[in-house]
């Protein structure tokens, strides 16, 4: 498991001995051990930093990096010369010290055993959980970088240092048996006279307010935060929480604010309004469908340089033109006819293509929420549980309890629909003509997406709509139910029960479900009040939609050609769409009937934020 919730990036600090021995006066150099496999204990667990070849980064430190006092960057009292990793997994640095007053002073102290303690300050880039025992986690750092030596005055760890054998170091051994190199070379190098270590992790302090927790409950405390951060892609937010004292359970709270706010980014490539209202879908249609027609490409060459860039920020690739966001957002308005002929002398507003598309799906009218204009997956915070309220007694405490929480999360899958249309209509230059291209596309794509959104199987790369959602509320006899009032009212007490009637609450049915429910009677007489009983609200005071995208041949038991009737707050129904819009053309399916086929390929994905929210039947309709 990854620890980004570490950041990687920071700054971390560990600390050693050097020793007399290790020491050259004549050439004012020192060797000295600043790394090793040695775990030590940090506040979010046990950090090992691994030094198998390619796990540590050296290049800064061959570059000449500096010897500093107590890591000031303006305190430099020498330079590290040269760097190695033995075979027993400790790395060591030759060292030299200036001839400054300053250095002077440091490297006499030295020589006479007064300084001994060495500190190496490095940035972690990667870890991963290597055991977790007690709710402790050891974290073994695969990539890291040293960018400094110091010498201090108080050491954290002092198992290694200058002078010291080179007896191989106490701690937890990867199953690596290779001997340990330098990032930059294969072979095993030299190994200079063992020195101390002195490491530090790059993990924000604790604040120094009181009162202090207990060492395991901090510990357990950071482990849960950074756990969080890094599930949900907060990992910032989890290492100031970390430093701040935050606890769990206002982290929570934080997180789920934060993952509310957070921006979508956009798939637009900045074109301005008037570049918005010049991009023809029937020019860019038109240079596909005919590949050789120098006249047809040089028309589209605009279309085509939009394609491109939309596809260079989106870092993908266009089956055919890609049609960016702003495109499909835009209004159609006609004002004076222009060179070129690309509009007409009349006034007329239509609608973007994202609206068209919004009207042809029967769903956003029933509250369901359509995001557009996607760019990466999304992550919809939801809140899984609460806090639990106890009684007490005098004196006593209430159970602790926590709020949970996870994600609805969305991802793009591409959905795929067809329209036909003719040669001689797509070399008109109207924008009627536009727009009912553009209703066309959305025609056939909501079609499918709606399908999708309510039956969906989940089954990659198909979407999964609210029948397939584990956890909504279902009806069903043993061989499907009779539908009638009482059937009806089942549903609602479904959704009820879970406390989820709350919302935009209506029904969605087929057209077979409807024409029974009209002719089935409330009091079961056959005369009276009909279930279906017309107006606004005609299902038993709720709004009630039709569309054959329910499906109506669904079995139970024996029971065959059942239809679906779905009830729920139809807010909880997500549908994303990615991007901007693919288009490709297939000139010659239809090309003895003088048509072209134009295939629009969209990404789109469905959830249901809140299962409870949803409750189903399937019912006899004959």
């Amino acid at each position: 498991m990854p620890i980004e919730a570490l950041q990687p990036g920071t700054k971390a600090e560990r600390f050693f001995t050097f020793a007399r021995e290790a020491v050259d006066a004549e050439s004012r150099t020192a060797t000295l051990a600043f790394s090793s496999e040695t775990p030590v204990e940090r506040y979010w667990g046990i950090e090992v930093l691994d030094h198998k070849n390619g796990s540590m980064r050296t290049e800064r430190l061959k570059r000449g990096a500096p010897l500093l006092m107590d890591h000031d960057a303006r305190d430099q009292v020498g330079v590290i010369e040269s760097v190695q990793i033995g075979a027993d997994r400790v790395a060591r640095a030759v060292v030299r010290f200036g001839r400054s007053a300053r250095a002077s002073e440091v490297f006499q102290d030295v020589v006479d055993g007064i300084r001994q303690n060495v500190s190496t300050g490095y940035v972690i880039h990667a870890a991963t959980l290597e055991s977790e025992s007690d709710g402790v986690g050891t974290y073994r750092v695969t990539d890291w970088e040293p960018f400094e030596v110091s010498i201090v005055s108080v050491p954290a760890d002092t198992r290694v240092g200058i002078g010291r054998s080179a007896e191989p170091v106490t701690s937890p051994q990867p199953s690596e048996k290779s001997t340990m190199s330098d990032k930059d070379t294969a072979a095993p190098q030299p190994e200079p006279q063992p020195a101390a270590e002195v490491r530090a992790a790059t993990v924000p302090a604790q604040p120094a307010a009181a009162p202090q927790p207990s060492a395991q409950d901090e510990r357990k405390r950071a482990a849960a935060i950074i756990a969080i951060g890094e599930a949900h892609g907060l990992q910032q937010l989890a290492a100031e929480s970390v430093r701040d004292g935050t606890s769990v359970q206002d982290f929570q709270a934080r997180a789920l604010e934060a993952l509310g706010t957070k921006p979508t980014p956009t798939s637009d490539v900045g074109l301005s309004q008037r570049e918005v209202q010049r991009y023809s879908m029937l020019r860019a249609i038109n240079a596909l469908a005919n590949p050789r027609d120098k006249r047809a490409q040089e028309a589209a060459a605009f279309e085509i340089e939009v394609s491109q860039s939309a596809c260079d920020k989106l870092g993908r690739q266009s089956r055919g033109i890609y049609v960016p966001g702003e495109v499909l957002r835009r209004d159609l308005t006609v004002g004076t006819a222009t060179a070129g002929g690309h509009t007409v002398a009349t006034d007329l507003k239509a609608d973007s293509f994202i609206d068209l598309l919004r009207h042809r799906l029967l769903l956003p009218g029933m509250g369901a929420t359509l995001l557009t204009d996607l760019v990466g997956n999304v992550a919809i915070p939801r809140q899984t549980g609460g806090a639990t309220a106890y009684w007490v007694a005098e004196s006593g405490s209430p159970t602790e309890s926590q709020q949970a929480f996870d994600q609805v999360t969305l991802s793009p899958k591409t959905v795929g629909a067809f329209t036909d249309i003719s040669r001689k209509l797509l070399l008109q230059s109207s924008i009627d003509v536009e727009n009912f291209v553009q209703g066309d596309l959305a025609k056939v794509l909501a079609l499918a997406i709606q399908q999708a959104a309510i039956s969906g199987s989940g089954t990659a790369p198909e979407p999964r709509g609210i029948l397939n959602t584990t956890g909504i509320g279902t009806l069903g006899g043993t061989n499907g139910d009779t539908l009638n009032h009482a059937s009806i009212v089942g549903l609602e007490t479904e959704v009820a029960v879970d406390n989820a009637d709350i919302g935009t609450l209506a029904y969605l049915t087929n057209a077979r479900a409807r024409g029974k429910a009209k002719v089935t009677y409330i009091d079961g007489s056959g005369t009276g009040i009909p279930v279906w009983g017309g107006g606004s609200t005609p299902l038993n005071g709720y709004r009630a939609e039709v569309t054959n995208a329910v499906p109506s041949n669904l079995t139970q038991g024996s029971g065959t050609d059942l239809s679906a009737i779905i009830f729920g707050n139809w807010a909880d129904l997500l549908i994303g769409l990615w991007g901007g819009l693919d288009l490709m053309v297939d000139p010659y399916t239809g090309s003895t009937s003088g048509t072209v086929r134009i295939v629009a390929l969209q990404d789109v994905d469905v959830a249901v934020r809140h299962p409870e929210s949803f409750a189903a039947g399937k019912f006899i309709t004959t």
